[in-house]
């Protein structure tokens, strides 16, 4: 079929749908979903859904623990409607899936939150309907992993009957100053006129605009090495501060200097966890190797930033033994859990494996987040932990900051210290208060 012909099914389906006349469904209401549909909600019936029924309940009653949304937030998504039954999604023209693309434990691509979400789209899409993916994914994901299942399940065909879009979320979780309507849009679509259709679905919502990709595969790939770049760049420092630890010389001192040039890219070592950068790089990997081809920067980045909790830890050890400190049997206080700052997400926190290797060295380690749900961490991790940091007592071998929240750095680095014995570590992860205030810093 020509692409004239396929253009021509394509307006006959949809019937030249305009953002008045369509209805959308976003499917997955988490940290990328709820603010996609909130904001197209504003202006466009929207059927956000979800298949967790408590978080349904708890976004029809206006609470997000993801802390994503404001009160003012729901009360003007006056075209948002939350759901967890699929027969409302029949309703809908458009679908937008953004659901989580995590890895296995063996660190390779896990589609299966993907794919079962095309399956709903496929049980509830119909003749001329619209999928577009949100979720990163390797590139040809899309249309080689997800189109074939909801071709099968629906028994409609590919850009003849439906259509797909790809437009890669680009959810800051946590950042107030970076809201949806304020980063870039990259959409992308299988024929030109679905280019158009998204690229115009977007730009309801989207203030700063959007850039139209050639494919959707670009799109796709465009997403992925954003963290890719972003995670490689960190490996640098994260090496650095390990070459620098063992030359005795502070590492943030020397990203201080160096970042006085202009070109300079000024990244602070850490821990490389959560949703995005810490899980990204395998599916790009994944897909590398699947051609011949084994990206080592990409990988042994991945390596590096995998080993900086392992790392971490030895390091302080090292310096508690210096210091005729009893290693095993420490009592050492973890100061947050979430995988950043001012953020309530703890999925592939890097600060579990901290934990693990203070155990692994007899250490007995106590955690306090301000702003985690320790509900979700017990059932997530098995993991109790505090809400606030104890009153005082001089009671803790070391204290490590390792997420450093702003309500936490606020109280000053002498609110951490009141918590130590004599003579005990403060470990600041990621230099939030000055080097003399420290013991020891990444």
């Amino acid at each position: 079929m020509n692409q004239s012909q396929n253009s021509q099914i394509f307006s006959d389906a949809l019937q030249v749908p305009t953002c008045d006349t369509v209805t959308i469904g976003v499917i997955g209401l988490g940290y990328v979903g709820l603010p996609l549909a909130a904001a197209f909600g504003k202006k466009i019936r929207t059927i956000g859904f979800d298949t967790n029924n408590r978080r349904i309940e708890q976004l029809t009653s206006g609470i997000d623990i993801t802390d994503e949304l404001d009160p003012d937030d729901f009360e003007e998504a006056e075209k948002l409607l939350f759901s967890s039954s699929e027969s409302d999604l029949h309703e809908c023209d458009v679908f937008i899936v953004a659901v989580p693309t995590p890895i296995t434990k063996s660190r390779t691509p896990d589609l299966q939150p993907l794919l079962a979400a095309s399956e709903v789209v496929g049980r509830c899409i119909k003749r001329g309907g619209i999928v577009i993916y949100e979720s990163t994914v390797y590139p040809g994901a899309t249309e080689e992993d997800c189109i074939p299942v909801v071709e099968r399940v629906s028994g409609l065909r590919y850009n003849v009957d439906f259509f797909a879009g790809y437009s890669p979320e680009r959810i800051n979780p946590g950042d107030k100053d970076r809201p949806i309507n304020k980063i870039v849009k990259v959409t992308s679509g299988s024929t030109p006129e679905v280019t158009d259709f998204v690229d115009d679905l977007y730009r309801q919502i989207i203030d700063a605009g959007t850039f139209k990709a050639s494919s959707i595969r670009v799109a796709e790939a465009a997403k992925i090495i954003e963290n890719t770049q972003r995670d490689v760049n960190i490996a640098l420092v994260n090496e650095l501060s390990i070459v620098f630890a063992n030359l005795g010389i502070d590492t943030n001192e020397v990203l201080d200097a160096a970042a006085t040039k202009w070109n300079f890219i000024r990244l602070r070592p850490g821990l490389v966890g959560g949703h995005c950068i810490g899980v990204d790089p395998y599916y790009l990997v994944h897909k590398s190797i699947s051609t011949g081809f084994i990206p080592d920067i990409i990988r042994t980045a991945r390596e590096i930033n995998d080993g900086m909790a392992r790392n971490a830890v030895v390091r302080l050890v090292t310096l508690m033994v210096g210091r005729n400190f009893p290693v095993n049997g420490a009592r050492v206080l973890v100061v947050g859990l979430t995988f950043k700052e001012n953020c309530p997400d703890t999925r592939n926190t890097k600060v579990i494996e901290l934990v693990s290797h203070l155990r692994q060295w007899g250490m007995e380690p106590d955690v306090v987040d301000t702003w985690a749900d320790p509900r979700d961490v017990r059932k997530k991790y098995g993991m109790t932990i505090g809400e606030v940091l104890p009153e005082g007592g001089q009671v803790y071998d070391a204290v490590i900051l390792a997420v450093p929240h702003s309500d936490i750095v606020a109280q000053g680095a002498g609110r951490l210290r009141n918590l130590l014995r004599p003579g005990g570590v403060l470990f600041d992860m990621k230099a939030a208060f000055d080097i003399a205030d420290s013991d020891l810093r990444l």
